[in-house]
């Protein structure tokens, strides 16, 4: 059972005082009583004196003989004289006379030879003792003197004795005053020791109930008290104590805060280890990196955890060097790549940090490293296949191939070729640079797309003429007008429509047509973007090229695309413009052969679409 500390002082204070109250009252009456038995002990002495002295007298007188009679008459004489039992002793130990005994019963009386006062008397002169009497009964104290009588060759002993009755009433009645004080005072001390018990404890009570309500999360609460003692001092450092450690716990939540927001907030993913390689603490961009809960890796190994070769081996040299470094590996399932800065962090013992580790997703620098690296090998390809041509035919020309009219014309003719080919690469590149840099502002005006697949054929048709190709036109006329650049919007479908001669056999056939876009909220009553659809029955483009299409100088048949002219740049062009008009270029094989490009664009007064749009919703 466990007491408070109240009743622990109460009790322990009344236990204290209930001992010193017993020891003091047993100390008191056992002084008392020897005090009270030694006076009745010197003024029992006094009275023995004298009725030795009278006895001495009688019998050391001549003119009476010294009978039984008269020594029985004498002893109640001195008896009634002195309030006192009288007895006298031979020294064989028979009773010769005493004061409280008739005479008659003298001789019936028990021989005192055995009697302690009786022996010590006969052995030094005189005796005391103190037992109940055997005739009376009552508690007696007794004292002997030693009497000489002239008559008889041995002496005799006197015996006074006194009952202790009025001294043991007194003694009594001591005792109940004694005990009654005694209960008083204990009384006046259990309430004595509950008052200090409640001025000590209710402090300690309070300082408690404020200790709970601020480990509780209370940090407001603070001890009230008017107590300038050592109760008071230890409530007033508490209270300082409660003021600091608030503004500790503000200041810790405070960076705590700031921390998880900076943490939250970055790109880098980080990653706290300790010196077991046990993960402490990642961040959200981590748990994206790697597919992985927050709640699921702390506590975890590293190796456990993130199964990666690479990844574990720089965690193993950093904890055995303590040396920063830097890596980069490649997560095979999503095929990111990360760089991986890990520094020590000083810890040794566990859950303190030991290495932090920041990982940089540089899947995209990458990417953008390889397509400039593509990019500036292709336009050096590009441009030095017509430089090559160029310079090849000069130098035949300057070799004596300008002397033959015939030679030097058909040369010349090639180097015209080629350079018009550099050029078109070079104004591509340049309009290309112009659209992703944003220099060319594209306007959003009410088009009829009726007027503008009208304008596009005029200079088409004669081209796809020539390969005898067939061009077909399926226009819902119920369509509303689009938002856009008409000059723009010409360049795309003038693009899609070249494509589609180049690479489509002769008598072949090229379908443009323009359908409502299916709507992504079925709630919708009417439909915000226009599908242009450019089909044709050409060569097709496999599945695996389509997603590439559209980058630079990407071709699927590079040497066919060389000798048709392609410079690689014009579904580039395509899909900037399409994306700066707020819609979506993709494409699509045309079954049974052939390829499908459908260009997205909103209608005016629509809704521009997101950069990423889900193709599940095209036709």
């Amino acid at each position: 059972m466990s007491w408070s500390i109240r009743w622990k002082v109460a009790i322990g204070t009344l236990v204290a005082v209930a001992c010193g109250l017993l020891i003091a009252g047993w100390m008191t009456v056992r002084s008392l009583e020897q005090q009270s038995l030694t006076q009745f002990s010197e003024t029992l002495e006094a009275k023995a004196k004298l009725v030795e002295y009278a006895f001495q007298s009688l019998v050391q007188s001549s003119t009476l003989p010294v009978t039984p009679s008269r020594l029985q008459d004498t002893t109640r004489d001195l008896g009634s004289r002195s309030s006192a039992r009288i007895t006298l002793i031979a020294s064989d130990g028979t009773v010769r006379a005493d004061s409280a005994v008739r005479d008659t019963d003298l001789p019936a009386l028990d021989n005192h030879t055995s009697r302690p006062e009786v022996t010590q008397a006969f052995a030094t002169g005189q005796g005391q003792d103190v037992r109940p009497s055997h005739t009376t009964g009552e508690r007696t104290m007794y004292h002997a003197r030693l009497l000489k009588v002239p008559h008889d060759t041995a002496p005799w002993v006197v015996r006074v004795a006194l009952p202790l009755a009025h001294v043991d009433r007194a003694s009594d009645e001591f005792k109940h005053q004694l005990f009654l004080a005694l209960g008083i005072a204990f009384l006046l001390a259990v309430m004595l020791s509950f008052w200090l018990a409640h001025s000590i404890t209710k402090p300690l009570s309070e300082i408690a109930s404020v200790a709970q309500a601020l480990s509780s999360g209370n940090p407001a609460i603070r001890i009230k008290t008017t107590a300038q003692d050592e109760v008071g001092l230890l409530a007033s450092t508490l209270n300082q104590m409660a003021d600091q450690l608030h503004t500790k716990i503000e200041e810790l939540s405070e960076d705590r805060a700031q921390l998880l927001a900076v943490l939250t907030s970055m790109v880098e993913g980080v990653m706290v280890l300790d010196a077991r390689s046990h993960v402490l603490q990642i961040n959200p961009a981590l748990e994206r990196m790697f597919g992985i809960a927050r709640v699921e890796a702390r506590g975890r190994p590293c190796a456990e955890l993130f199964r990666h070769q690479q990844l574990n081996t720089l965690v193993s040299t950093i904890l055995d060097t303590r040396i920063p470094r830097e890596d980069e590996i490649l997560l095979p399932l999503s095929g990111r790549h990360l760089h991986i800065e890990a520094t020590p962090a000083g810890g040794e013992r566990e859950n303190e940090a030991c290495i932090v580790l920041v990982f940089h997703d540089v899947t995209d620098l990458r990417r953008l490293e390889k397509i400039r690296k593509d990019f500036v090998a292709n336009v050096s390809h590009e441009l030095r296949t017509p430089l090559t041509s160029i310079k090849g035919y000069v130098e035949a020309l300057l070799d004596g191939g300008k002397d033959d009219p015939a030679v030097a014309g058909r040369f010349l003719d090639i180097i015209l070729k080629q350079s018009d080919r550099l050029n078109l690469i070079i104004e591509d590149l340049l309009e290309l640079s112009k659209i992703e840099s944003g220099q060319i502002s594209l306007k959003e005006e009410p088009l009829d797309l009726r007027t503008l697949v009208d304008r596009t054929l005029s200079t088409i048709t004669p081209i796809a003429n020539r390969k005898g190709h067939r061009l077909v036109t399926t226009l819902d006329p119920s369509l509303p007008l689009i938002a856009g650049d008409d000059d723009r919007l010409v360049q795309i479908l003038t693009n899609l429509l070249d494509n589609a001669i180049k690479y489509t056999l002769a008598g072949g056939t090229i379908t443009i047509s323009a359908t409502a876009a299916p709507s992504a909220n079925r709630d919708e009553p009417s439909p915000n973007a226009i599908d242009l659809i450019v089909a044709d029955t050409g060569i097709g483009i496999p599945e695996r090229d389509r997603p590439r299409i559209f980058e630079r100088f990407y071709r699927v048949d590079k040497a066919r695309s060389r000798d048709l002219g392609g410079t690689g740049l014009g579904l580039a062009i395509v899909k900037h413009l399409v994306e700066g008009h707020g819609g979506q270029v993709w494409v699509e094989a045309n079954h049974p052969q052939g390829s499908r490009f459908v260009v997205r664009l909103p209608i005016k007064g629509g809704k521009r679409f997101p950069a990423q749009w889900n193709q599940d919703n095209t036709v």
